[in-house]
C-alpha cells in the first residue's frame, strides 16, 4: 500500500475516494497510484523545476459541486462550441443541434459508467500518466469532458471549439478530460478554450488526448486566460500520431496567476509532423510554463516548435522543450525555437531547450533567446513620430504575431492578434 506522506497529498486522496466510483474503477486506481507513487512536483523533479507545483497546491480545494442554471459565456469565435463548466459537460449551454454530419459526442462521464474496453483504453493514456503526475492525477479524478470523434475521410468545415470554464465564487477543484479521434484522412480545425468567469482561487487540471489515424490533419488553436492572480491551472495535451498524420497547434497563454502547459506529442507512424507554436503574455507576478516533449518513434517524422514570450512587470515565463529521436526513427527532422522579450528589470524568462538523439541519420537543431525590445527599431519608429509607448506596442505586436503567420484561418488569426492587441492596450505606459 502506498503511504501519502503530506497534507496535500492526504486531501487529494480524500477526493480520490470522492471520485473512484464515478466509473472506470481500474482506471482510476491504475491512475492513483501513477501519481501517489510520485506525489505533487516540486522544484526538485527535473521537469517541474522552475514550477513548483506543491507549494502552489498546498491547499487543495475541494470540487465544487455540479452548477446548474445559465452562464454568462464569452463570445465565441465563430464556432460550434462544446461548454464543460466547473468540470462538468453543460449540453444546454452547448451547439449541439449545429454539429456537423461525421462527427459524434459523447460526455465523458457517460462513457465511464458504460466502461467500453476499446474507449477506456483511449481515455487511459498510460504511458503518459507513468511520466506525469498531474496527468495521472487528472485520470484519477476526472469528473467529465467531451469524446468527439470525427469520421474517416471527413473535412469539416465548421470550427468546433472544446470550450472549459471555472466559475465558481469560491475556492474550487476541476478535473476535466477530452478525447478528440479523427478518423483516417479526416481534417479538422478544434479550438480549446480555458477561461475562467470568476477570480476566485481556482486549481484547475485539465487534459486533452488527440488520436490522429494515418493521413489526417487537425489545426488545434489553443487560448487559454483567466482573471485575478490566484488561478492555478495545469493543461495538459497528449497526441498521438499515426502514419502520414498532421498535427498543426497554435497556443495564446495570456497569464493568469500560476498556469502551466504541457504537451506530449509522439509520432506513432512513418512519415508523421507536428508543429507547435505559441505565444505567452505574463504580467504582474504571473507565472506562464510552457513545457512539451516531441517523441520521434518512427522514421521520416518531422517537428517544428516555434514559441514568443513576452513578459512584463515582475511576470516569470518558463520554456521547457524537448526533442527524442528513437534508434529507429531515422531520417528525423526537428527544430525547436524559443524567443523572448523581457519589458522590465523585474521580468524573468527561463529557457530550457534539449535534445535527446538515438538515430545517426537525423537534421535536428534548437535554439533560445531572450532581451529586450531592438533599440534600433525603437528609434526608427520613433523618429517616425509615433510616440514611444506606440512604437513599443507596435514591436511586442509583431513579434507575438509571428507564432501565428502559419495559422490559414484568418479568423482564427484575427481573433488572436486581436486578443494581443488588447493585452497591450492595458500595459502600463
Amino acid at each position: 500500500m502506498i503511504k501519502l506522506a503530506t497534507e496535500a497529498d492526504t486531501a487529494f486522496s480524500a477526493l480520490f475516494e470522492t471520485m473512484k466510483s464515478k466509473g472506470a474503477a481500474s482506471l482510476r486506481q491504475a491512475a492513483w497510484e501513477a501519481f501517489a507513487a510520485k506525489g505533487l512536483p516540486n522544484r526538485r523533479v527535473e521537469a517541474w523545476h522552475y514550477t513548483d507545483l506543491k507549494a502552489a497546491l498546498a491547499k487543495p480545494a475541494p470540487i465544487a459541486p455540479a452548477p446548474a442554471g445559465a452562464a454568462e459565456l464569452p463570445a465565441a469565435a465563430g464556432t460550434v462550441r462544446l461548454v464543460t463548466l466547473d468540470g462538468v459537460f453543460r449540453a444546454d449551454l452547448s451547439d449541439l443541434a449545429s454539429l456537423p454530419e461525421g462527427v459524434k459526442i459523447q460526455p465523458l462521464r457517460e462513457a465511464l459508467a458504460q466502461g467500453a474496453p476499446g474507449v477506456m483504453a483511449l481515455v487511459a493514456s498510460d504511458d503518459v500518466q507513468a511520466q506525469d503526475p498531474m496527468v495521472a492525477m487528472n485520470a484519477a479524478l476526472m469528473q467529465d469532458g467531451v469524446i468527439l470523434r470525427i469520421a474517416a475521410g471527413v473535412t469539416l468545415e465548421k470550427k468546433i471549439e472544446l470550450a472549459s470554464y471555472v466559475s465558481s465564487p469560491e475556492a474550487q477543484s476541476s478535473f476535466t478530460r477530452s478525447l478528440v479521434i479523427l478518423g483516417k484522412d479526416a481534417k479538422a480545425t478544434i479550438v480549446e478554450t480555458a477561461g475562467a468567469l470568476t477570480a476566485a482561487p481556482a486549481q484547475d487540471n485539465q487534459t486533452l488526448i488527440v488520436r490522429l489515424a494515418s493521413g489526417a490533419t487537425l489545426d488545434l488553436v489553443t487560448l487559454a486566460s483567466g482573471q485575478g492572480d490566484k488561478l492555478v491551472r495545469v493543461m495538459s495535451l497528449l497526441a498521438h500520431l499515426d502514419e502520414g498524420a498532421s498535427l498543426n497547434s497554435y497556443a495564446l497563454i495570456e497569464g493568469a496567476g500560476l498556469l502551466r502547459r504541457q504537451i506530449f506529442a509522439r509520432l506513432d507512424g512513418e512519415r508523421a509532423k507536428v508543429a507547435l507554436n505559441g505565444a505567452t503574455l505574463a504580467r504582474g507576478r504571473q507565472h506562464a510554463d510552457t513545457t512539451l516533449v516531441v517523441d520521434h518513434a518512427f522514421p521520416n517524422g518531422e517537428s517544428r516548435e516555434a514559441f514568443r514570450n513576452i513578459i512584463d512587470e515582475q511576470g516569470t515565463g518558463v520554456f521547457q522543450g524537448k526533442i527524442v529521436v528513437r534508434p529507429h526513427a531515422q531520417k528525423t527532422d526537428g527544430v525547436m525555437q524559443s524567443k523572448a522579450i523581457l519589458l522590465s528589470d523585474g521580468a524573468t524568462m527561463n529557457n530550457k531547450p534539449e535534445l535527446e538523439i538515438f538515430a545517426d541519420d537525423v537534421q535536428c537543431g534548437h535554439g533560445a533567446t531572450c532581451g529586450r525590445l531592438d533599440k534600433e527599431q525603437l528609434f526608427y519608429l520613433m523618429a517616425r513620430g509615433i510616440p514611444r509607448y506606440a512604437a513599443e506596442s507596435l514591436l511586442i505586436e509583431g513579434f507575438a504575431n509571428e507564432a501565428f503567420a502559419g495559422l490559414e484561418d484568418e479568423t482564427l488569426r484575427g481573433y488572436l492578434v486581436e486578443r494581443i492587441s488588447s493585452w497591450l492596450a492595458a500595459r502600463s505606459k
